[in-house]
Parts: structure tokens; sequence; C-alpha cells
């Protein structure tokens, strides 16, 4: 099939919707189809349509399924698509949702959280990462703990240089940030809490290699976010065998699990502080953390995203 696959972000953005959008063209390459990735529709000829983000994409997808009634169309749900325009923006959104023959989401807990009379119609494909290429072996100086995301307002992005700054005096701990600033403000932010916080390094945008690099080093993640469709970070850090700390959103428990240990209240920093306290001094719980993770490590391996997308495609055809 010539396949459209429809991504807000640019071509060379380092955004999870764009390296998303990367991967499934290649998937879908795989199986010998032709993937043309683009921002928005430009009314080619297709004889299937995935398009990322309801709301962003919804111009396009209302565009296709205007020239190709009959031709399926797979929509991937994104995490402000689920959290934040369906009732925002309502009516582009949830026609989105309508006009797709087929919904694709990141983790478990999106049945729960769309309207229901769209849940009949939706598949979670969990997001893949391969292994890194060496053993990790975490800094001993150190206790590093990792952030991995833009500076924008859905990542909470400071929440963990928050909770470094109380941390005991004898802590070794530090947090080191890897993320590109959204705009100028996030960009002074970052800048003045590292001239008052020396736990804090902020290294802005890096390419992926510098990422799993940094996994190598890390002794956990954190994952601070108010809102996420189900964050490729948290599996890419799952396949790496780091543990994560995360903010106890739905799109953080539809990956990790409802039992996971390592969740802390949204937003508040003292519940982080306390969390990052006890995985630098109480061993067996940071082996609870990894141990976990290691067991979910085969839901979010690329063999198992092939598997899922050949089961939507089944479905379709």
């Amino acid at each position: 099939m010539k396949i459209s696959l429809i991504t807000p972000a640019a071509r060379r953005s380092r955004s999870g919707n764009r390296t998303t959008a990367d991967r499934w063209g290649r998937i879908l390459g795989e199986f010998g189809h032709r993937v043309h990735i683009s921002e928005i529709y430009d009314g080619a000829d297709a004889d299937m349509m995935v398009a990322l983000h309801a709301w962003r994409s919804a111009e396009s997808i209302s565009s296709y399924r205007e020239k190709f009634p009959d031709r399926p169309l797979v929509l991937a749900l994104t995490g402000t698509d689920i959290y934040k325009f369906q009732y925002s923006h309502p009516e582009p959104t949830r026609r989105s949702m309508a006009l797709a023959d087929w919904l694709v989401c990141l983790h478990d807990n999106v049945v729960l959280d769309i309207p229901q009379e769209f849940g009949h119609k939706l598949s979670v494909i969990p997001q893949s990462s391969a292994p890194l290429p060496r053993p990790r072996s975490p800094s001993r100086r150190f206790f590093d703990v990792c952030v991995i995301g833009h500076l924008r307002e859905e990542k909470d992005p400071l929440r963990a240089a928050f909770a470094a700054r109380g941390m005991p005096p004898e802590s070794r701990l530090r947090v080191i940030h890897l993320g590109k600033a959204h705009d100028a403000s996030w960009a002074e932010q970052a800048e003045a809490e590292m001239a008052r916080n020396d736990r804090y390094k902020w290294r802005g945008e890096v390419p992926g290699w510098a990422v799993r690099r940094e996994f190598v080093k890390t002794q956990l993640m954190v994952i601070s976010s108010i809102m996420e469709g189900g964050a490729n970070v948290v599996s890419e850090a799952i396949v790496a065998g780091v543990p994560v700390i995360a903010s106890d959103i739905s799109g953080n428990i539809g990956m990790l699990g409802e039992d996971y240990p390592g969740y802390f209240e949204t937003g508040n920093t003292a519940a982080l502080r306390a969390q990052l306290v006890r995985a630098e001094t109480d061993s067996a719980f940071l082996e609870d953390l990894r141990s976990r993770c290691a067991a979910l490590a085969p839901r979010y391996a690329p063999e198992n995203e092939t598997a899922c997308w050949r089961n939507v495609l089944n479905e379709l055809t």
C-alpha cells in the first residue's frame, strides 16, 4: 500500500511525535508498504492514512476522509489529545476520533480516558526501544538522576531540580537534564536554577545517542509530567535497565502498572524528594524498581511493537 503518515512535528524535530512517526514509518516499510511522512496531507493518492494527533492533524484527517471515504484511516491519540484537547477543543478532536476506522494509543489506561463510544476500535501499541549497546556502569562518585524531556509546561520539567534542592547535605544526588527549552523563558528558568542549585545540570537538546550514553551512567530516571500519552522515554529507560520514578498520571501508570512502587504525587516536590532519598539510601528499594522495570522490558521490545502493528493492519484489511 501507499501510506500517508501525518505528524505535526517537523522533519528534523527531536519531539516525541516525530520520533514515533519515523519509527512507525520504518515498521510499515518493513512490511513492504511505501510510506510518505509529512506534516500536512497534500491530497496525494494514498491507500491508507496513519495520522498522529487528533486535534493538530484534524484538517488532514478530514481532507483524506472526504477524498477517500472507503479507504482505511488510523488515528494515533497523543497525550494532549487525550488529556487536553478533547476537553478544550472537543469538536475537531472528537470528530477526528469518529472519522478514523481505528484508533491507536500507547498505554493501557487510554480506554478509560476517552469517550466510551470509541473504545471498540482502540488498540494499544507500546512504543519500543533497542537495548543499550553495552552494559550499564552507573557513576560511583555521584548518585545521578536523569530527566529526559523538553522544557515545556506539560512536562513539569524542573520538578526534579526543585526536589534536589532539599536533599540531605550528605546526599551525592545530581539531576542531569537533557532536553530543549520550548522558549526563551524556559531556558532562562533552567539557567537560573543551575545558578542557585549546584545539584542541577541542564545540558540542553542532545541527539539520541547522547540520551543512551546517559542511560549507561545514570542511577535512575525521573519523569515528572502532568500529562503523557505514553512517553517513549519511559520505554527507553525500561529497556535500558534504568529504574524509573514517575508522577502518578494515567499515562505513566498505564505503562508501569498500577502496583509499581516508584510513583509520586504529580507536582508534589516533597513527595518526589522522599522517593529520591529512598532510592539513594535504600538499595533494596532501588533494586525493586530495577527488577520491576526489567520484567516489563519484553513489552517494549521492537518485535512486540511490530507485532502490534501487524495486528492493526489485519483488523483493517
